[in-house]
């Protein structure tokens, strides 16, 4: 008689295909090298590569049901994944931090690693569920793979960073964003990547299916990019509006500090909010960075008065509140008012709060008590704030990385008559030195753009400042790590998009849906 199979172990050649595909798959939303491709390009075909790969080894444990080997891979390449995207973390928490190298190494390491549990549970759900057919074996690996982005997005306040649509906003992204936005395009990508590689993987490798999926790939990535469809009859467009955006360059260990960074933070800020010419001004994320009262003496009021008259307005970033009532991250718009009329100044407070920097998770005290960063807990600012109105343009603001969730902006979109006609981001990526952190961002606010075909001006400390139009491109910039201003037209728009239409009704439930349907539907098929 025989004895039992031995128990398979995963072997080093698994592991190292799975960290480099994980590895790959970072590097694709942002090519962080100056060599063979354009610094901060997104790379829409190795992300294709890296999602294939993973679903080969994956594929590979469905006939012998190695669900816990699946587990083990899909969760190394996350983890891969998640520390090549977001390794930065490691300049924000050691060098403006103070926090020891290994310790912050080791933080680093162990948020990608917790994070890679969602797709660990998903590599071992797939082998589990894996239909016969290689097309609906496809459809449930992407089905997981979705959700696991989806819990990335809402678990824990969401951090959903280097997901992998946005390696599409230079491919497939022209044709598709405006209708199934990032998760969408992160789904299809998964799909495309697997049905492929199983399909080559069959004993009789479909050569005719894997060449159309190639072909319909390539193809639809090189279609021009338009302005995004529309749902109803074409609004009248709102016209353009002439912005100036300040990015002050201000070294990121001398910006809260009283005698250096602040001193010059509010002098070149000054100098060039009176200076400037546009009707519209924009200074980034805590461009002031002290709250109005710390101000010298009326150094607050002449920058109102400056915006109160004439045809010029402002949007400057600043922390605002008090002891009693608390702080938040916000930013002040000035504009002028009628004669004998009073208005109080603009004001949007972000919503979406940064872990560590901007609150501080229960139980986690510990250890921001181990770092030397300024700021802590900030009061949460409401999702869907009103627009900042001016010159007939409806201004959208968000605040550094809440350009990433794309279904708050959308709340903005649920009355059509009052939708944003333009997207405003301030931000300060300075925490993160001069590294992929900016070109990723990047990436991110293109994509909106091409969700929603609305233009999105960028004004920010370090970088990336830049004028992108409603298809994702950027028109004009600044260089990085550079003091500058930056001047330009911006057309704004007003149509609806189906992706604006239904994400500002439904959320991110669609997608959940869509997950949870193919799983489901897959059970069934394994009783």
């Amino acid at each position: 008689m025989g004895g039992p199979a031995p128990r398979q172990k995963i072997s080093l050649f698994q592991i190292a295909i799975v960290l480099i595909a994980g590895g790959a798959h970072a590097i694709s939303m942002a090519w962080p090298f100056s060599f063979g491709f354009t610094q901060g390009q997104p790379l829409w075909w190795l992300q294709l590569v890296a999602m294939g790969l993973l679903a080969g080894q994956l594929d590979a444990q469905v006939s012998v049901r190695g669900w816990k080997r699946a587990a083990w891979l899909g969760g190394l390449f996350a983890t891969a994944m998640l520390c090549g995207t977001f390794w930065w973390l490691f300049i924000s928490m050691h060098t403006y931090g103070g926090l020891a190298a290994p310790l912050t190494a080791l933080a680093v390491v162990l948020l990608a690693a917790f994070l890679g549990l969602y797709y660990a549970a998903a590599s071992a759900l797939f082998v589990l569920l894996a239909p016969a057919k290689r097309a609906q074996r496809a459809m449930v690996f992407a089905a997981l793979w979705l959700m696991a982005e989806l819990a990335r997005v809402q678990f824990f306040t969401g951090f959903p960073w280097g997901e992998g649509g946005y390696a599409h906003v230079d491919g497939w992204a022209g044709a598709l964003a405006a209708w199934v936005g990032v998760h969408g395009l992160s789904f299809l990508a998964a799909f495309a990547a697997a049905w492929l590689v199983m399909s080559l993987r069959a004993h009789h490798a479909r050569w005719t299916t894997a060449l159309c999926i190639v072909l319909v790939s390539v193809t639809v990535a090189w279609l021009p990019v338009q302005s995004g469809p529309q749902i109803g009859p074409a609004p009248a467009e709102p016209g353009t509006l002439s912005v100036t955006l300040l990015q002050g360059n201000i070294p990121q260990n001398e910006k809260f500090e009283s005698g250096t960074g602040v001193a010059t933070a509010l002098s070149w800020y000054g100098e060039q909010l009176n200076a400037a010419r546009s009707a519209l001004v924009v200074a980034p994320e805590t461009a002031i960075p002290v709250l109005p009262q710390q101000l010298p003496e009326g150094y607050w009021q002449a920058l109102q008065a400056r915006f109160s008259q004439g045809q010029q307005a402002a949007l400057v970033g600043v922390p605002l509140g008090d002891m009693a009532t608390g702080y938040s991250n916000s930013v002040v718009g000035f504009k002028p008012v009628a004669a004998g009329q009073k208005s109080a100044p603009y004001r949007y407070d972000k919503h979406h709060l940064v872990p560590f920097g901007e609150f501080i998770p229960t139980g986690f005290r510990w250890f921001t008590n181990l770092m030397n960063i300024p700021l802590g807990d900030f009061n949460r600012g409401e999702v869907g704030q009103a627009s900042f109105d001016w010159k007939g343009q409806r201004l959208a603001l968000n605040i550094c990385y809440e350009d990433l969730f794309g279904e708050e902006l959308a709340a903005r979109f649920i009355d059509p008559a009052r939708a944003p006609t333009m997207f405003v981001n301030v931000s300060n990526i300075a925490w993160f030195g001069d590294s992929v952190a900016i070109d990723q961002h990047l990436q991110i606010s293109r994509m909106r753009a091409l969700e929603f075909n609305r233009p999105m001006i960028r004004a920010t400390n370090t970088g990336a400042t830049v004028i992108i139009d409603a298809r994702g491109q950027v028109t004009q910039s600044l260089p990085r790590l550079t003091r500058g201003v930056l001047t330009g037209d911006v057309e704004g728009r007003s149509s609806m998009t189906p992706y604006a239409w239904w994400t500002a009704r439904f959320g991110l439930w669609p997608w959940w849906l869509l997950g949870l349907s193919v799983v489901g539907w897959a059970l069934f098929k394994r009783r």
